[in-house]
């Protein structure tokens, strides 16, 4: 416990974040020169992981929610040797491995993507859940901490409010949380902005509380002592610290607590770089170096990690021997292995309403994942995850051995702890509302994208079809936002979303499956509130017509010979088309072709002779959606003609909206037959 050698180390930081932004010529150098103290800190003193083994289950994981504070990060991960100099020296260049913004990469010590305030620390919240759900179902042994670090946007955000309400009141003991309150913001003091009691606000969350000076050694290394000590509840260690600290000006004054020095480098924002780098004790010719001392003993504390990670995997190996079937369920949890399921078992009763569907589907998951944890927005009897609440508990203090997660109305707070359940891995997140309020989980969905997490939103009264409630509840361009993703590549190339909106209650169940089976992007069901007629039978069974769907599209129903017309839609409107197939059939005396697509993004994956097996080209290709009519163009092509909505929706029974807005067999009819004759 050197604090000189310390504070050493937190000089160095700050020099090599301050130089990272100023060689980019764009960042955010002073809320990180202000945070090195506590970082510092953190990982040379409390922080544990494996040097050799950055994955280690165990470890504890440090989520940064200021991602903009990425140097910071940065740095101290150069000093334990996750990033070289010539890396953090090419900070925010095409190729590098230090995006401006901190992306996941477990293998280097960044835990989490942030950049979106609010999110970051939300992310640990769900991380501490699934901690304590682990814990709970294999032992202490287990057991490790969630660090996370937040500055004054990401307190401000709304989301704060959910993340603190739900850690407090699930009295989440493994999580700490320290708060670099420096009262500077991106464009102005924070006075200006908030006169709130942080403290006291936490404190009514029911969170350890403590404030110090923190640029002060000591003083962290005593905050975060006590913070350890607390398992009933969450901690946030207040930190007043210094934006920019040690940054001078061109005569050698002080620089720091300047609302510039945030977002810009020094040599901008108004400070003299050289100078100060000159002022921490760094070489301003030579900014990319590591003290000959901080260096020694950033690599005494690596053996002592290693040391103790050693220790901790003794005890694993012990408990694994003595706990032979625990220990292969452990494993099981893990590997997100869903190949014993048996979705064709389920009893699904004809002509239900989707999302009634996927309550049946939740009931057999219940009973058969056992590490599969299901969070609703204070909907779970709407959005039918009760389905799987009936057979466990919600989550409450000190008893996770429940797999529910009673979220209240909260939907992006939801979302996010969805994502930190599975950053942390072990545990299988999924979370339920209805698909109006993806609005609220947008960003949260975004972000599980980018990082590629298998969450699973599930989205139910996902047309104008929720009737009486009215256009405030009616989703009409959800679907359009939601299928950009499937559009959008993550950085594997792959399709950055799997997005299934299935056309009955078979094919929901065969939608929970490839939900389940995708365990590499988020996967969004959507669900119907109002019955829905089963597709006709025509093959060997529906379950069977039904896991075609694992190519995106398949025919619904085959036409006579070479159609004349091909139908095109999904959800609902699939079982519209089919009626309308039968009038073209009968009154019109034409081919027709149905086409169910549930997942425009993996239709679009196969194979140009296996799309025109279900789309056959040129041919007159008419879509049917409940939402925009832009859901549908890739599908119908650009002389195909698509139906759909063109404004907000109405108040009334589902029926006579129907009915009102088109959604008949026999508009189908009328339109198809005047559409074949002029195309």
């Amino acid at each position: 416990m050197n604090d000189k050698l310390i504070s050493r180390a937190a000089d160095n930081v700050r020099i090599l974040a301050a130089s990272m932004v100023e060689k980019a010529k764009s960042g955010h150098p002073g809320g990180a020169m202000g945070g090195a103290d506590f970082v510092s800190v953190l990982y040379s003193e409390f922080l544990n992981w494996d040097p050799t083994d950055m994955e280690w289950r165990n470890r504890d994981r440090f989520f940064l929610d200021p991602g903009h504070m990425s140097p910071m990060l940065y740095s101290i991960l150069t000093l334990t040797g996750n990033y070289t100099l010539d890396e953090i020296s090419n900070f925010r260049q095409w190729g590098s491995p230090t995006p401006g913004h901190p992306e996941k990469d477990f293998s280097r010590g960044v835990e989490n993507t942030s950049g979106p305030l609010g999110q970051g620390h939300t992310m640990a919240v769900g991380a501490a859940i699934a901690e304590r759900y682990l814990v709970a179902r294999f032992g202490e042994w287990m057991s490790h901490k969630i660090y996370t670090f937040i500055s004054d946007g990401g307190v401000q955000e709304e989301i704060s409010q959910g993340a603190g309400r739900i850690a407090g009141h699930l009295g989440l003991g493994n999580l700490i949380m320290f708060y670099d309150s420096n009262d500077i913001q991106l464009s102005t003091t924070t006075s200006e902005v908030t006169s709130e009691d942080t403290a006291k606000k936490y404190e009514a969350w029911n969170w350890h509380v403590q404030t110090i000076e923190g640029n002060n050694v000591a003083q962290i290394r005593e905050a975060l002592k006590n913070a350890n000590a607390v398992t009933d509840r969450p901690s946030i260690i207040i930190g007043k610290t210094i934006m920019g600290k040690g940054a001078v000006d061109a005569n050698g004054n002080s620089y720091e607590r300047k609302v510039s020095t945030h977002g810009m480098p020094l040599g901008e924002a108004g400070a003299d770089y050289k100078k100060s780098v000159a002022n921490l004790g760094g070489n301003p010719e030579s900014p990319f170096e590591i003290f000959s001392d901080v260096k020694d003993y950033f690599a005494s504390v690596l053996k002592e990690k290693a040391k103790a990670a050693k220790i901790k995997k003794e005890e694993e190996a012990k408990w694994v021997s003595a706990n032979p079937e625990l220990a292969s369920k452990l494993e099981k949890f893990y590997s997100m292995d869903y190949s014993e399921l048996d979705f064709s078992s389920i009893d699904i009763k004809d002509n239900v309403a989707t999302r009634a569907a996927s309550a049946n589907v939740l009931a057999y998951l219940a009973d058969n994942v056992e590490n599969l944890l299901v969070a609703s927005a204070d909907l779970a009897n709407s959005d039918k995850t009760d389905g799987f609440l009936k057979k466990t508990k919600a989550l409450a203090k000190n008893d996770f051995s429940g797999s529910f997660l009673q979220a209240g109305v909260a939907e992006l707070t939801m979302a996010v702890i969805c994502n930190g359940i599975a950053l942390h891995g072990g545990v299988r997140p999924a979370c339920g509302t209805f698909f109006v309020f993806s609005d609220y989980m947008k960003p949260a969905a975004r972000l599980s994208a980018l990082m590629q997490l298998p969450v699973i939103f599930i989205w139910t009264h996902d047309a104008f079809r929720v009737g009486e409630d009215g256009p405030t509840h009616q989703p009409i361009e959800q679907e359009a936002q939601i299928r950009l993703l499937e559009e959008l590549k993550n950085h594997a190339g792959k399709n950055s979303t799997l997005v299934l909106r299935p056309c009955d209650g078979v094919e929901t169940a065969v939608s929970w499956k490839l939900a389940l089976e995708n365990t590499n992007t988020p996967t969004a069901l959507i669900l119907s509130r109002q019955n829905i007629t089963n597709l006709p039978v025509s093959g060997v069974s529906r379950y069977e017509d039904a896991l075609q769907a694992a190519k995106g599209g398949y025919i619904a129903k085959k036409s006579a010979g070479e159609p004349d017309v091909v139908l095109v839609g999904n959800g609902s409107e699939v079982a519209t088309l089919i009626e309308g197939a039968a009038l073209l059939e009968e009154k019109a005396n034409l081919k027709v072709q149905v086409a169910a697509v549930p997942s425009i993004g993996l239709f679009f994956n196969q194979d140009a002779a296996y799309r025109n097996s279900v789309i056959p080209e040129g041919k007159p290709v008419y879509g049917l959606t409940a939402g925009l009519p832009s859901t549908l163009l890739r599908l119908v092509g650009s002389k195909g003609k698509v139906h759909g909505m063109y404004e907000f929706g109405h108040s009334a029974p589902y029926t006579v909206l129907d009915k009102k807005l088109g959604y008949t067999g026999e508009n189908v009819y009328n339109q198809v037959v005047e559409y074949v004759k002029n195309y």
